[in-house]
């Protein structure tokens, strides 16, 4: 997966918030919501690909992709973990 020193300079891009990496529970829910279509990502854009892994913001409200073990550090990229917004 991801090394560790990369991990470790890695950052959310819009608050410069260390990063973590997901746990396999995250990641199994957001590929469950994923694969029945009620995943969106901060861009508005529906998620349709299974992701890897996932590396969350410091402060859990978001999660930044990884596929192909490349993390997608971009913004409108990032998935929303907070239920708020959507059904559960």
């Amino acid at each position: 997966m991801i090394d560790q020193e990369l991990l470790d300079i890695l950052a959310c891009p819009e608050t410069k918030e260390e990063v973590r990496l997901a746990s396999d529970a995250e990641i199994a829910s957001l590929n469950e919501k994923i694969k029945s279509g009620n995943l969106v990502n901060r861009g508005g854009e529906k998620v349709t690909e299974p992701i890897d892994g996932g590396l969350v913001r410091a402060d859990g409200k978001y999660l930044y992709p990884i596929r192909e073990e490349i993390p997608i550090m971009l913004i409108d990229e990032a998935i929303p973990l907070s239920t708020e917004a959507g059904s559960s």
